[in-house]
């Protein structure tokens, strides 16, 4: 029996070894599918990667400043002056692993809620502290902490979650952060957890990665900046991505389990003013807004399609859900945004669209409903006409259906803006 326990260990560290040269000699030639410019540009847009980094810098500046202007806050976690943080056996600094500038600056004041980033699936992605990213990976192994911060790659066929078949959530190792779902994971045969999309594709950044003589595209935790492994245009459908994974960069919380972080509160707010492409930008870009998407409320059908709507039978408005956060921006202040980004006294008409399906519209819930009156009541003019807008309960108005996916994000996928009237 001990010598059956030997040989099997040993074939174990043979397989692993054999896995360890298998993914050495993947790293080392040319990639045989590599993203194309215009699926990493598309990742880009779907991630909403370039408004992100912009209020990454913005939350970089301002812990910057606040730890310029805090007495003793150049002092670092040693007594030593100019001693760097304390990190486990093996660890380097972030900014010294990756060609990427780093994501969190070493500033140690926690952001306040005007400075909170929150993913369209409603979780805090506010970039951790270098002092937050230090602390939590002393909880690393070596093994963990040459992968997940120095950007390594575990052995093929070797991770503990390659052939984990349990329902559940895949998080980040560093940070707890939802990243891939099991319903979402499949075999591709390369000996790593390979998903075909995110949670969330906020929850993602992207950076191209041109090591060893390839051209690959890197995937890390947005939040924690972790590094997770890679992706590529070989997967099934319906994204034809694969998300190739170390598991060494994950955890798994089995489906009925509590996640290591929660999403934060959020409301809804509906509001038809014409092309939704426009109304849909625009509210993107208020602060306190986590998501806006365009879709077909207040008709008779039962998942409406583009055409049938443009027929005026359906009965539905072109609309945006708004989903935000009521800490950061009031239910009031949408109102206010929703007169400022459409011509609320056309009458089935916003500008050349004309229809009832570009009616202006307000569709609140019970709580929404006295504050949206209130505002018609005090707004009963626009620039000297009559303002027409309706107002419907969310009861009556039905069922908000989502656009088809070309109808989402449009002016960011295109370009272009609607001009505010």
């Amino acid at each position: 029996m001990r010598n059956f326990t030997m040989n099997l260990t040993t074939s174990i560290i043979a397989i692993c070894a054999l896995g360890a040269g298998l993914a050495a000699a993947m790293v080392l030639q040319p990639s045989i599918m590599p993203l194309k410019n215009e699926a990493y540009e598309k990742l880009l847009v779907l991630g909403d990667q370039q408004r992100l980094d912009k209020k990454r810098a913005e939350i970089e500046k301002m812990r910057t400043a606040a730890t310029a202007t805090t007495p003793g806050s150049d002092k670092t976690t040693s007594d030593k002056p100019g001693a760097k943080p304390a990190m486990k056996e093996d660890a380097k600094p972030m900014n010294e692993m990756t060609k990427t500038p780093p994501m969190t600056p070493s500033a140690k004041a926690a952001p306040n809620a005007n400075q909170r980033i929150i993913s369209r699936a409603g979780y805090d992605i506010t970039p951790f502290t270098q002092a937050e990213i230090d602390e939590m990976a002393k909880k690393l192994t070596p093994e963990e902490i040459k992968i997940v911060l120095a950007k390594g790659t575990e052995p093929a066929f070797c991770g503990t979650l390659l052939d984990n078949k349990k329902r559940g959530t895949y998080v980040s190792k560093l940070g707890g952060l939802p990243l891939f779902s099991s319903e979402d994971k499949f075999n591709s045969g390369t000996g790593w957890p390979s998903f075909f999309k995110p949670v969330s594709w906020d929850h993602i950044r992207y950076v191209r990665d041109t090591t060893y003589g390839m051209d690959r595209i890197e995937i890390l935790c947005a939040k924690s900046g972790a590094h997770l492994g890679h992706v590529f245009e070989d997967g099934p459908p319906p994204t034809g991505l694969r998300y190739c994974l170390n598991s060494a960069s994950l955890d798994f919380v089995e489906e009925g389990k509590p996640l290591p972080v929660q999403t934060i509160k959020m409301e809804s707010a509906y509001f038809a003013g014409g092309c939704f492409w426009g109304v849909e930008d625009r509210f993107q870009q208020v602060p306190g807004v986590i998501s806006a998407i365009s879709g077909y409320q207040g008709g008779t059908l039962e998942n409406p399609t583009y055409k049938q709507v443009c027929t005026e039978t359906t009965g539905h408005a072109e609309t945006v859900r708004i989903m935000y956060d009521p800490t950061l921006v009031s239910y009031e202040t949408l109102l206010e945004k929703f007169f400022e980004y459409h011509n609320p006294t056309q009458l089935n008409r916003q500008g050349p669209d004309v229809g009832t399906q570009y009616r202006s519209a307000i569709f609140a819930d019970e709580k929404q409903l006295p504050i949206a009156k209130a505002f018609l009541e005090k707004n009963k003019e626009w620039r000297g006409k009559k303002v027409v807008t309706q107002l419907e309960t969310l009861a009556s108005a039905g069922k908000f259906y989502v656009a088809e996916e070309y109808h989402q994000d449009y002016h960011q996928k295109h370009g272009g803006s609607c001009a505010v009237p």
